[in-house]
């Protein structure tokens, strides 16, 4: 079997995992009236794969295992392959109305950068490793999330200063075996992982010799002993105070994770202790896990400019001359975040003998996303107004001696019912809370992050440019 469907996908979560979720130990993610709108959302991968409609964009044939595969596990070795995985990214989280569905993406960026690293250390047993358990996603298509925010602690000392309270501020080694390793500490914002099969583990940070224990990366089950999971709260379902909507709501939760010595065999550790290369495994498990953000914040860019277009014809203000300049920004904005991330593929450069987009292409990208992300919700705030916070609540519409008056004296242009209008003001309150900003800003890394690597990988370009003009003044 090289393809789960979606209903195989959610009975193999049934596998004893420990997950906890609004202070109780969840029996069945698959069940739990809101842990479950996450298990649907993760679905939608497989369910694409099902689809004629996508069949071809999300499932590839794979010449080794004679049968298809997700294209997810694909290693891609040219600009063409990953146009088509950022394609099919857009086209999934377009189909989950702006959430990514996770189940393969922020894997395979691990497994590509783990596969990059191994090739660049040229470390056997790992690149023997990661191409094996290349091959065990492919056959059993597993659905896998990665974890690499460390909790840090003191964030100005490294994971092994003394300063810090306790050395487990950092996943690491604290016991080796002939059959593998023991690893102790914990992870954080990790998205998706409570109803995912497997965990990538990597560290977040370039390592000292001293901090050698904390250059570790592993993939394992989320049901393997000693894991424990306790999920953030999350709006579920269209509360009673929003006017109800038979459509499909997408989320998902993040993970604070907890490795109580668990175990990892040695076939599954692919780093440990190699210090000096944990920084590579960051830099291109963010280059690509930036590619994949900047593919679904596109659709989730199209939502913004689709509420504010509709919002500023319900208020009658669509024509105003202002109106337009604020909706050419947010066009500018999703066309740049486009642009930029098509050249990235098509510009790509290869790393380790596999192909990746261009990293100071994608960089500028994700920057650009989340730098002017909130300018872009100014606008949407002001072209809806005041009552985007003060509307009355569906509840109040509900009663038989008020709905007259809300529709009434709630209207604005003549051709658009109330409800229309109050509706829109509903989706855009959901689109636009604040745990979409704080996700804008700082997922897949901060500005400054982004910054940083923009001004390492563009130096050659840099220096480029200093001696051209240098020949042109005639500089020695």
């Amino acid at each position: 079997m090289a393809l789960k469907t979606a209903q195989e996908y959610k009975d193999s979560l049934k596998d004893g995992r420990v997950v906890y979720y609004k202070g109780e130990r969840v029996a069945d993610v698959t069940t739990h009236p809101e842990l479950s709108v996450c298990v649907d959302t993760m679905a939608l991968d497989y369910e694409m794969a099902e689809n004629p409609r996508y069949r071809d964009l999300a499932v590839v044939s794979d010449e080794a295992l004679g049968e298809d595969i997700s294209r997810y596990y694909h290693l891609p070795q040219n600009g063409e392959d990953l146009l088509k995985l950022f394609d099919l990214i857009v086209a999934s989280t377009r189909l989950g109305d702006g959430f990514i569905p996770l189940a393969h993406d922020i894997g395979a960026d691990a497994l590509n950068a783990i596969s990059i690293t191994a090739n660049i250390l040229g470390n056997s047993d790992y690149i023997a490793r990661i191409e094996a358990y290349r091959t065990t996603l492919k056959k059993n298509d597993l659905a896998v999330v990665t974890g690499m925010t460390d909790v840090k602690g003191d964030r100005m000392l490294r994971p092994s200063d003394p300063g810090q309270a306790h050395p487990d501020y950092y996943v690491r080694v604290v016991e080796r075996r002939r059959d593998g390793i023991v690893v102790r500490g914990a992870k954080v914002h990790i998205s998706g992982a409570p109803y995912s099969n497997e965990l990538f583990v990597i560290p977040s940070r370039a390592m000292t010799a001293a901090d050698a224990d904390y250059a570790v990366a592993f993939a394992i089950p989320v049901n393997t002993p000693g894991l424990k999971q306790v999920g953030r709260p999350f709006h579920a379902h269209i509360t009673s105070l929003e006017f109800p909507n038979s459509r499909p709501l997408r989320v998902h939760t993040d993970s604070l994770i907890i490795f109580d010595d668990v175990f990892v065999p040695w076939e599954r550790v692919f780093l440990c202790g190699e210090w000096q290369v944990a920084a590579t495994l960051v830099v291109n498990f963010a280059l690509l896990h930036r590619r994949t953000g900047c593919a679904y914040r596109i659709p989730m860019s199209e939502q913004l400019l689709g509420v504010a277009k509709a919002i500023a014809e319900y208020n009658g203000i669509a024509n105003a001359p202002h109106v337009k300049e604020k909706l050419t920004d947010i066009v500018i904005y999703l066309e740049t975040l486009r642009s930029l991330s098509h050249a990235a593929c098509l510009d790509f450069v290869t790393y380790g003998g596999i192909a990746v987009p261009n990293p100071v292409s994608t960089n500028i990208a994700k920057y650009h996303f989340a730098n002017e992300y909130h300018k872009v919700i100014k606008i949407i705030q002001d072209l809806a107004g005041g009552l985007l916070v003060t509307a009355p609540t569906f509840r109040d519409y509900q009663l038989p001696e008020l709905q007259a008056d809300i529709a009434k004296y709630l209207g604005a242009k003549a051709d658009v019912p109330t409800e229309q209008r109050l509706r829109m003001l509903d989706l855009i309150r959901r689109i636009t809370g604040a745990d979409r900003e704080t996700i804008a800003l700082h997922g897949e890394g901060s500005l400054q992050a982004q910054r940083m690597t923009i001004l390492a990988e563009a130096r050659k370009t840099i220096a480029q440019c200093q001696l051209m003009v240098e020949e042109q003044a005639e500089i020695a």
